[in-house]
């Protein structure tokens, strides 16, 4: 894991692709030429020019780059911010990347302002699962893949393919990032461990020392770790 934001201009090559990798800090993916397919813990889309990919701390993602490759300016977001949507659109995106090239502050907030959310894409059913383990910390896979008349192995195959990680995985990262978000809400880590879907305390701590290297009880104590932050309307 990448404790920084990513580069602030990236060229990404025709047909290349990212394994699933993941940034502590949140930032804004704005892409100003060509487009890929995002496939991470906020869902899959095939994103072009003038839209964003809003992505909180330690979100995950895997990425596919298309025909043209694409260029994309990543600003970073507020500490604490999160957004109604991941998936957004702005409809000026050169202007933000002029801004970008004096102040960075500034053409974040530039890009705050003009947000909107993008059109709707169709889903296919590991886009379906997706949502639904993101949704559900204690959905059982092979009822959900019989539910469906998918063989468990092939829900397995599929979705590696599609998201760079198995179910599993994806469901069990879900977990810790509703709970890691909850964290400042009053009540025992005990309680909210179980709410969350673990099996207990020490597992919800184990899951959010991988996913972040800090315990449950050291977030807690960071003074500028808020849950209730602003988000995008």
């Amino acid at each position: 894991m990448d404790q920084h934001a990513p580069p602030l201009r990236q060229h990404l090559a025709a047909g290349a692709s990212a394994a699933r990798h993941r940034h502590a800090l949140g930032y804004a993916a704005l892409v100003l030429e060509g487009g890929y397919v995002e496939a991470g813990d906020a869902g899959r889309r095939t994103v072009s020019a003038g839209e964003v990919v809003l992505h909180e701390g330690f979100e995950a993602h895997f990425n596919r780059f298309g025909g043209r490759g694409a260029s994309v300016l990543n600003l970073p977001l507020p500490d604490g911010w999160r957004p109604a949507q991941s998936f957004m659109s702005v409809p000026d995106p050169d202007r933000i990347a002029r801004i970008a090239e004096r102040d960075l502050r500034a053409a974040t907030g530039d890009l705050l302002d003009q947000l909107t959310p993008a059109p709707a894409q169709s889903a296919d059913w590991p886009d379906c699962l997706s949502a639904a383990l993101r949704c559900d910390g204690r959905i059982s896979l092979a009822d959900w893949a019989r539910g469906r008349g998918i063989a468990p192995g092939s829900v397995s195959r599929g979705f590696r393919q599609a998201y760079g990680v198995s179910p599993a995985r994806y469901r069990s990262e879900a977990r810790a990032r509703q709970a890691l978000k909850r964290l400042s809400e009053p009540g025992s880590l005990a309680d909210l461990a179980l709410d969350a879907g673990f099996a207990d305390q020490a597992h919800m701590t184990r899951a959010i020392v991988a996913l972040t290297g800090r315990t449950p009880g050291n977030w807690r104590r960071l003074s500028w770790f808020k849950i209730g932050a602003p988000t995008a309307g």
